[in-house]
């Protein structure tokens, strides 16, 4: 069956001609498999996420399509498998739609700057002279963005050709990316005003974590199952008479990154953070240890605001 909307009608109706449906297990719903999710959610199927098999026992019992099928079927069955896909049809979405194009573009940005000053060093003489001699980033650019080299018949023109390319360019990408910033402030402050407000948050923590939570909250049964999503989670490394936890690896690692961005902040300036921190370190905690624990603190807070039941209502 064709990977299309036609193969998913098609699929839907060869399943429904073998009788009751249970539910539909799908690798990949956030990817490859997004679209048929997508589909058989709108119809009033229940779909299960299925994870990929374990290596050890797809090495024992090797790996071909119709192997992996049935290890799906068989996973949900079981109730091994019972996390709920993602939607992919609300402000979330449309939220990580913005980010993806925002966060590429802030590497486009980043890596014009570098090379413009590289072109910039290795320019010639007068030009880097007469560059040096201009203060602040953006009338630097600006300027750079307004040459005028003509005819390209000496290493002076074709520098600043190359120098005026990377200047629009970054000017362009800049634009961009307060455009995109202006949207997923928009779009973040509708989907969570109270966080939004809390201190050290910013527009780009709550995108990430409407995105990491998706439109349907209820995904998210517990508040220690946001943490392991974040990666947050204290994990046992007690040995013998030692009892203590070490951080997490694991996880989504761009939100815990923004939640490691907003324990930095509360850190600084935030005066019952600070307090915290005084008193945990009185308790012989190294910083690792009290970020964790921050890190931990701050997700509670945001399942408050973003996965309890009232929040979910008015999501829906």
């Amino acid at each position: 069956m064709p990977a299309n909307a036609k193969g998913y009608l098609e699929l839907e109706r060869w399943a429904t001609s073998l009788g009751t449906i249970i539910a539909f297990g799908i690798e990949g719903t956030g990817s490859y498999g997004a679209g048929l999710s997508r589909l058989l959610l709108e119809h009033g199927y229940t779909v299960v996420e299925v994870t990929r098999p374990h290596r050890q026992l797809r090495y024992s019992h090797g790996k071909s399509d119709s192997l992996d099928a049935e290890g799906a079927a068989r996973s949900v069955l079981s109730g091994q498998a019972t996390a709920k896909p993602k939607t992919h049809a609300g402000s979330s979405e449309m939220i990580r739609h913005l980010k993806i194009a925002r966060d590429t573009a802030v590497k486009c940005r980043s890596q014009a700057m570098v090379t413009l000053k590289t072109l910039i060093i290795n320019a010639p003489t007068e030009l880097r002279d007469s560059l040096d001699q201009i203060k602040g980033k953006i009338i630097l650019i600006r300027h750079i963005a307004a040459f005028r080299p003509g005819e390209i018949t000496s290493t002076l023109a074709s520098a600043k050709v190359a120098l005026r390319a990377l200047a629009r360019r970054w000017l362009a990408l800049h634009d961009e990316i307060q455009t995109h910033d202006k949207e997923l402030e928009r779009l973040a402050a509708a989907c969570a005003p109270v966080l939004m407000a809390s201190h050290g948050i910013s527009t780009m923590t709550v995108a990430e974590m409407l995105i990491l939570v998706g439109d349907d909250p209820t995904r998210i049964r517990s508040e220690s199952a946001l943490a392991k999503l974040c990666g947050v989670c204290p994990i046992p490394a007690s040995s013998g008479k030692t009892n203590r936890f070490r951080l997490n690896r694991g996880g989504n690692r761009q939100a815990n990154a923004a939640l490691y961005r907003v324990a930095i902040i509360r850190m600084r300036s935030h005066e019952p953070t600070l307090a915290y921190v005084k008193k945990r370190t009185n308790d012989g905690k190294s910083k690792s240890e009290i970020i964790r624990c921050l890190k931990r603190y701050i997700v509670r807070e945001i399942f408050k605001h973003l996965c309890t039941p009232q929040n979910a209502e008015i999501a829906t």
